[in-house]
């Protein structure tokens, strides 16, 4: 059988990364993508909805989700502190999506009786979001589902297993960090790769 990423392979080569390495980013990679497509799918999300009898979306989930923020959750660091306030505009920055989109979705859960406006303690000319009772019990009910399913799983492995892995996973989520840190080597052989591109006849890119 052909290899189909013996390219990859030489270009890996001429950056000085070993075969080793080389063949664990190939199969690294093949892991992520099958995570990714079942993580965009939200497969997870939806199955907890359905199960719970939860009679709203997966993003109306996610805005009581960033209201909640729960701890680790998010890259805002001010989310753990205990007089955090949160406005439509952190929601938006939470979940990475536009303010106007955020601003919709908290006001159908306003409607729903799931989150309310409040003033802020800060700045009595601000507003702020709060989970209500029903919100809080939603969002608690969710988060779980979620250790329960994923609990279930992780109870088949070792603590060996789990005390190797937990490190290994915070290192290895780091990498794309470096995505724009190249170098020299990699650099090179990334020059090389776009010059090659644009040699190509521009019918060929579509």
């Amino acid at each position: 059988m052909p290899d189909k990423d013996a390219r990859i392979r030489e270009h890996l080569r001429q950056a000085g990364i070993d075969d080793t390495s080389a063949q664990a980013a190939i199969e690294i990679d093949v892991a992520l993508q099958k995570w990714r497509r079942r993580v965009m799918k939200r497969e997870l999300g939806e199955r907890a909805l359905v199960d719970l009898g939860l009679s709203i979306d997966l993003a109306q989930l996610d805005v009581l989700l960033a209201v909640r923020a729960p701890e680790g959750e998010f890259d805002d660091a001010s989310a753990c502190a205990e007089d955090a306030e949160t406005m439509v505009s952190t929601v938006a920055a939470r979940l990475r999506i536009d303010p106007s989109r955020a601003s919709r979705i908290a006001s159908e859960l306003i409607r729903m009786g799931l989150i309310r406006r409040a003033v802020s303690q800060q700045d009595a000319r601000r507003s702020v979001l709060e989970l209500t009772p029903p919100g809080a019990e939603i969002v608690s009910a969710v988060r779980a589902y979620k250790f329960l399913v994923l609990g279930s799983f992780l109870r088949d492995w070792s603590a060996e297993e789990i005390a190797l892995f937990l490190p290994l996973l915070d290192r290895f989520s780091a990498w794309s960090d470096r995505a724009g840190q190249h170098s020299p080597e990699v650099a090179e052989r990334v020059a090389e790769l776009r010059k090659a591109l644009a040699a190509l006849p521009s019918e060929d890119l579509g």
